[in-house]
């Protein structure tokens, strides 16, 4: 990624904003590691998500380092400039370009990483760095430390506190500025254009994989650089199978297809499920189980608002789930009985959303001190109800492997909330048109 000045202001923010919840001491916030897939092959790198998050710097081999104090310093150390490297993978920043690019106060090799922080440490009150999330990372840090103690006898202090630097920037990230509102819309538009894609691809005798293509093809030609998440394309029984990634068996007539697929834009995602007919047109079972999940998502998303706490929109979810699985007769006994020996679950066994930003199930606390927490204007979540009808003996035999979920990405503003993902069709009829102007296309 390039930087302007505009840009480089941005990160410089949250690296303060990391400063001063701190309140003195030394962060270390290392990028994650290359990773061999196998042999000579690697898979494609992606950075540490809290790392980029503070510098916009996408190479692997580097870490971040900030002083805090009145005047906090941000430190960056990276992989020095190597020809012979750079010709067999590409570029590098190096220290110096990286430092004037990025906005940091001194950028160093990394190599110096080690030696620079035994200084950097001394008579620190607190070391701040992912605590247990590496075991190399875990025993820097206690060498790190030692060292420091060692000069007891001079005078020196060691830090007194090691804390997990993540909790801080769990809360940090948790309220997106409008930095990363802007790459979330946008991640949000080039999704909700895949699906569309998607819908318009889908006929009877495919498979589920040629569909895949269509959503990755859409991702890639619009400039997103990765999946979110490896799509589910899961038609008929699959849908009922929440995770399923085998997106290999062939679509038939009479069947739904439920898509869940996001992109992934410059580090932020997208996180969209739409469910539809493979052959355009929802017969009368799999319509009254779509709209009553379709009602449980407009009755969840009515609850995003600021004030309200984050288990309000899951609670008028199930709440409507519950009572159609009733009408439906799924369940038998009253709707209090339903909810609250929890039977409901037995086809809806999910929460209704999650956290969403740099990653997919995005950083942040759901509740706390015991309570849920708040919602606050700049939380970015999912909302997605579902109803999963495997076969069994006591399911009506009309509504056995219809698999429904519906699933939006929403904003929480001042007046309410914002879908991000509103271009993408999920109204019955809408999704019917969509897919017949596409055949009328081909």
């Amino acid at each position: 990624m390039d930087m302007n000045a505009k840009d480089s202001a941005v990160y410089q923010a949250r690296r303060d904003r990391l400063a001063r919840a701190m309140g003195g001491g030394i962060a270390v916030i290392p990028t994650a590691p290359a990773r061999i897939r196998n042999r000579d092959s690697n898979y494609p790198y992606r950075f540490d998500s809290h790392f980029y998050h503070l510098t916009g710097f996408g190479e692997p081999g580097a870490a971040l380092v900030i002083v805090a104090g009145e005047a906090p310093r941000s430190l960056l150390f990276c992989r020095e400039r190597n020809e012979e490297r750079e010709t067999w993978e590409g570029s590098r920043w190096g220290p110096q370009a990286a430092r004037e690019r990025f906005g940091f106060d001194e950028a160093h090799p990394i190599g110096a990483l080690d030696e620079s922080l035994l200084q950097l440490l001394e008579n620190q009150p607190a070391l701040f760095y992912p605590l247990g999330a590496d075991a190399d990372w875990d025993s820097r840090a206690m060498r790190w430390l030692n060292a420091v103690r060692v000069k007891a006898r001079a005078g020196v202090q060691a830090p007194e506190r090691v804390q997990d630097v993540r909790a801080l920037l769990d809360e940090i990230r948790l309220i997106k500025d409008g930095h990363e509102l802007a790459l979330m819309r946008r991640a949000a538009s080039i999704s909700a254009a895949a699906h569309r894609r998607a819908m318009q691809a889908t006929h009877p005798g495919r498979h589920e994989y040629e569909i895949e293509a269509e959503l990755l093809y859409e991702f890639r030609r619009a400039g997103a650089q990765f999946p979110a998440y490896w799509p589910i394309v899961a038609g008929g029984a699959n849908a009922c199978v929440l995770h399923y990634v085998s997106n290999d068996a062939q679509l038939h007539d009479g069947d739904l297809l439920l898509i869940d697929a996001g992109c992934e834009l410059e580090g932020y995602a997208s996180d969209i499920t739409r469910t539809f007919p493979v052959n355009g047109r929802f017969s009368g079972a799999q319509r009254e189980v779509y709209e009553l999940v379709l009602a449980a998502q407009r009755a969840a998303i009515d609850e995003v608002r600021p004030g309200n706490g984050w288990n309000l929109p899951h609670d008028a979810a199930v709440r409507i789930l519950a009572q159609g699985m009733l009408d439906l007769k799924l369940l038998a006994g009253s709707l209090d009985e339903v909810l609250e020996k929890e039977a409901y679950k037995r086809f809806y066994m999910h929460r209704t959303g999650h956290w969403l930003g740099l990653d997919v199930h995005d950083a942040g606390e759901y509740k706390r001190d015991g309570q849920w927490r708040s919602l606050v204007p700049g939380m970015t979540l999912t909302v997605e109800p579902g109803l999963y009808i495997r076969a069994a003996d006591d399911v009506p035999e009309r509504l056995r492997h219809i698999g429904v979920r519906i699933e939006d990405d929403v904003l929480v503003t001042d007046a309410g909330c914002e879908v991000l993902t509103h271009e993408t069709p999920k109204q019955a009829a809408d999704i019917e048109a969509l897919m017949r102007d596409g055949r009328a296309g081909n």
